[in-house]
């Protein structure tokens, strides 16, 4: 069986910062495109960031410059550094992972369970 579990969210000050992670675990054979996705109260899922295998990264223009993307394959973990943050970036933060567990089965999409990330003094 597939599990994506988050961690690092929590209530931070608006300029401060949090590392979420998210550690796949199961027999993986492979990991694609690793993202990090978010939602706010009222608004529709977004993406935050991406990252393919080859370690191309791409942001959404609210969080260039502040939010980091990176992967460590030898732990099937996917990391957000996010710094300077803002209280607009207060959402439930998912994981997603294009995953690959036997090379003749193809690679599929899964999701985190969400974490809390709230900016508020």
């Amino acid at each position: 069986q597939v599990q994506l579990v988050e961690s690092g969210g929590g209530l931070v000050q608006p300029g401060g910062s949090l590392r979420l992670s998210c550690a796949a675990s199961g027999s993986i054979y492979s990991m694609n495109a690793m993202g990090w996705y978010r939602q706010a109260p009222g608004k529709e899922r977004e993406l935050v960031a991406a990252i393919t295998s080859g370690g191309n990264t791409n942001y959404a223009d609210a969080v260039k410059g502040r939010f980091t993307i990176a992967r460590d394959n030898a732990k099937h973990t996917v990391y957000l550094q996010m710094n300077s943050l803002k209280p607009e970036d207060t959402a439930v933060y998912y994981c997603n992972a294009n995953l690959m567990f036997q090379p003749w089965a193809g690679a599929s999409d899964y999701w985190g369970q969400g974490t809390q990330v709230t900016v508020s003094s």
